[in-house]
């Protein structure tokens, strides 16, 4: 094989790598190079994200890391590449970076090489970079240390699997490094390997590359710092420019060639990874997940009808035939464990659009009674994998999560990581620093700056008078907003997904590494897109202090010495209660979940609500994209009858009525697609996918014309096919889904009827539950007084640990906790 880049930092070294994964393949496809290796800073994060650029671009992904080894006895942490050459490799390599990230402190990972012995088989090693243990001897001419650590490198990874790493960058001392290195080499028997320590694709990257140096390491350009190059060399070499640096030593180009021929594929994803439920008696999965269904169904609906017998079986079957049986038993299995802990907790996203879901107890809207499409949640063609969404009292949320660790093994349940990607504010933050800009010149430019993707700072500064005035330095100005676009969607660091889990059927280091995030919890290197590509399935156990809020709620109107009659069920609570939405009406939402907002507040009273639908479609309009879509005001027209609402094609009335002509949910794209121009299930999904994210204009413009020629087969004029592909376009980017609505909504309108006749237990739940919502505890007391709720101070014989309700005057009133007294 041709000369192979072996030792490569993409943006994942997170601050080191100045080059996108698809600018780095990209880069080496067009350099005619039939392989590529990525090997970042002691994680694999970027792993599947190569995997899937490389493959696409008909490169052989190679998947590496390069660790940093625990401190020898000089105090030095040296480096040392490592590649996997095979499945079995990945594996060792994901097992040895747990190790490094969780027997050491948090950001300090470090990997005791002896602890690799006998466990290093898959894996090839690279002696390193100027800061490898070997070579950083040489530097200071300690030859003979340097080949006692290349005999020990060579017990442990087997003279076959040891490579010694010569890599020319044109910095001094390189030449006599060289030769040290290639003389090693040849007195133990080992091979070696030219690399470039690639750190971007191209020369011209360099200056971000210092940059990111600089935010790293806390300097600014005016600096001196060990950690900045001194020049511009690693890039992505073409295989000439590297045969000329090491015309001296060939072997080290075949040596890498060797090596990209030896390494397999692999990252491999066979089969589903999600674990097969326990089932008693040896029940199939299938047949217990059918049983629990049908129980359940009896228990929602009590007649079955045939409308009703007919989704279920269409459900179970897809559920059935994509392999989630089992899936769905763990879901249920965990919030069943909730219900009988007593722990309050509310299904939603696009998982409420399943009748399945609903009749096992997970979600509480009914999606048949709604006419809810089950394909926005899963189809065949898609063969997507489910995404289950569950809030839990906040309280408690980690207790669940527990119950996971404890039923399916610690090592086979994490918590999913995220990655903080630059945005524009922070793009300007980090790098205004770095170029030196004065802290509030800084501060005055990132405010200004609108919420946007960091490679938008320059339209957004040429099109908001708010940003062209601020007079900065021109030339430093423009070289920010140039190096801002340049780090857009980089990552700059790995956080902890809010309450996304994977639960798996072997132990997670054989496909993911493990660290320790900042918040305690252990996660794995790969984001929620990547664990699904993996074969895994993110189950998301999230925390809702309003749940908490609730549950404190109910207990206070039930419990000993409330002094009521009767027990109030919240489950029976309804969602049509007449004073509930004159009070909504009146624009009294404040503590009332996802109403509480003053554009929502001011959206109740124009909307004149009236019924649940309303609520529905207060949750998916004040948002920032119908806001922005201008979706709101044409809404509240018709809904009001002051505009007067006309369907361009028969067939949209039934699917847009209730929206009152307006393309409000993400379902109704699906049914717009299906009914207009035949889409399959998965290609109205696929429409909806690339609409509601906004992707390319060239891929929006392919499906608009599959839309229209399949309208046309369908029946439809082209004229109406192109109106009404134009029509869902000016909607649908800004699009809800209406089954996580209406999930949000029958919270709303439950904590609606405890504001309006509970008001003294609700708002003692919301001021214990404190911080949450939108409003501070003052307001909340304000607004308790304007309801005739008397709010009384702490008082050590009567105060509670969490805000009481006590008869006060003849009326319920709230006493406030100790926890206030400062």
């Amino acid at each position: 094989m041709d000369f192979t880049h072996l030792h490569v930092h993409s943006p994942f070294s997170f601050l080191d790598g100045a080059s996108s994964i698809e600018s780095l393949v990209e880069s080496a496809a067009n350099l005619g190079m039939s392989a590529l290796a990525i090997t970042d800073h002691d994680n694999m994060s970027a792993a599947v994200k190569f995997r899937d650029a490389a493959t696409k671009s008909g490169l052989k992904p190679i998947q590496g890391v390069e660790v940093t080894l625990k401190a020898d006895t000089t105090g030095l942490s040296p480096h040392l590449t490592l590649l996997a050459e095979n499945p079995t490799g990945y594996k060792n390599l994901c097992a040895a970076l747990t190790r490094a990230r969780l027997d050491n402190p948090r950001q300090s990972p470090a990997l005791d090489i002896e602890l690799m012995r006998g466990s290093t088989q898959g894996v090839i090693a690279l002696s390193g970079c100027r800061r490898g243990e070997i070579p950083s001897r040489i530097l200071e001419r300690d030859y003979a240390g340097a080949l006692e650590v290349a005999r020990k490198y060579r017990d442990i990874f087997g003279p076959q699997n040891l490579y010694l790493e010569l890599s020319e960058t044109l910095l001094p001392g390189s030449m006599i490094l060289n030769e040290r290195l290639a003389e090693i080499a040849d007195r133990l028997g080992l091979g070696v390997a030219a690399t470039a320590n690639v750190h971007y694709s191209e020369k011209q990257c360099f200056p971000v590359h210092d940059l990111l140096t600089c935010v790293r390491t806390l300097t600014n350009l005016d600096d001196v710092h060990p950690e900045r190059k001194l020049n511009a060399e690693n890039y992505l070499l073409s295989s000439a420019e590297m045969k000329a640096r090491f015309s001296k030593y060939p072997a080290a180009l075949r040596g890498a060639g060797e090596i990209a021929e030896r390494c397999e594929v692999a990252l491999q994803c066979k089969g589903k990874c999600h674990p097969s439920f326990p089932v008693p008696d040896g029940t199939p999965a299938r047949e217990m997940l059918r049983d629990l269904v049908r129980e359940g169904a009896r228990h929602r609906y009590g007649k079955i009808t045939a409308r009703i017998r007919d989704r279920l079986e269409h459900e179970l079957d897809i559920i059935s035939r994509l392999g989630y049986d089992d899936y769905f038993l763990v879901v249920w299995d965990i919030v069943r464990f909730a219900r009988q802990k007593g722990i309050r907790f509310a299904g939603r996203g696009s998982a409420a659009d399943s009748a399945v879901a609903y009749c096992l107890g997970i979600t509480e809207v009914d999606s048949i009674a709604r006419g809810l499409l089950f394909e926005r949640f899963m189809s065949l063609e898609r063969a997507q994998k489910p995404d289950i969404d569950v809030d839990f009292d906040a309280r408690y949320r980690d207790d669940v999560a527990d119950y996971a660790y404890q039923k399916y093994g610690a090592g086979n349940v994490a918590s999913v990581c995220t990655y903080n990607t630059y945005q524009a504010r922070s793009a300007l933050r980090d790098f205004g620093k770095a170029f030196g800009f004065p802290d509030e010149e800084i501060d005055r430019l990132a405010k200004r700056m609108p919420h946007l993707h960091a490679d938008d700072v320059k339209a957004a500064v040429q099109r908001l008078p708010e940003l062209k005035d601020l007079k900065l330095d021109p030339i430093k100005y423009e070289c920010l907003l140039d190096a801002c676009e340049k780090v857009a969607g980089f990552p700059r660091f790995l956080g902890t997904h809010l309450g996304g889990i994977v639960i798996s059927e072997r132990p997670l280091t054989e496909l993911t590494p493990l660290q320790m995030a900042a918040k305690g919890v252990i996660v794995t290197q790969f984001d929620k897109d990547d664990v699904e590509s993996l074969g895994l399935i993110k189950l998301d156990l999230l925390s809702l202090r309003m749940l908490s809020a609730v549950e404190d709620t109910m207990s206070s109107i039930n419990g000993p010495g409330a002094g009521r009659k009767g027990h109030l069920d919240y489950d029976s609570i309804p969602t049509d209660d007449r004073s509930s939405y004159q009070m909504l009406r009146a624009g009294q939402t404040i503590g009332v979940f996802q109403l509480e907002s003053p554009a929502q507040r001011a959206l109740q009273s124009r909307l004149g609500a009236n019924r649940f639908e309303d609520l529905v479609a207060s949750v998916a309009l004040i948002r920032p994209g119908p806001i922005l879509g201008n979706m709101v005001e044409p809404y509240i027209a018709r809904r009001q009858g002051s505009e007067s609402i006309k369907y361009i094609d028969p067939r949209l009335k039934p699917i847009l009525e209730k929206t009152y002509g307006v393309v409000l949910f993400q379902e109704q794209v699906i049914q717009i697609a299906t009914a207009i121009a035949g889409f399959s299930p998965g290609e109205s999904d696929h429409l909806r996918k690339v609409m509601s994210h906004h992707r390319s204009t060239r891929e929006m413009a392919e499906i608009g014309k599959m839309f229209v020629a399949k309208a046309v087969q369908n029946g439809t004029s082209e004229k109406i096919a192109e109106e009404v592909f134009s029509y869902i376009v000016g909607y649908a980017g800004y699009g809800f889904c209406e089954a996580h609505a209406a999930a949000f909504a029958t919270t709303a309108a439950k904590t609606a009827y405890l504001a309006r006749h509970y008001p003294a237990e609700f708002f003692a739940g919301i001021l214990t539950n404190q911080p949450m919502g939108y409003y501070p505890p003052e307001t909340i007391c304000v607004e308790a007084r304007r309801r005739g709720v008397k709010v009384l101070g702490p008082c050590v014989n009567r105060s509670g640990k969490g805000f009481t309700v006590e008869i006060s005057g003849g009326a319920r009133a709230i006493r406030v906790s100790l926890g206030c007294v400062r």
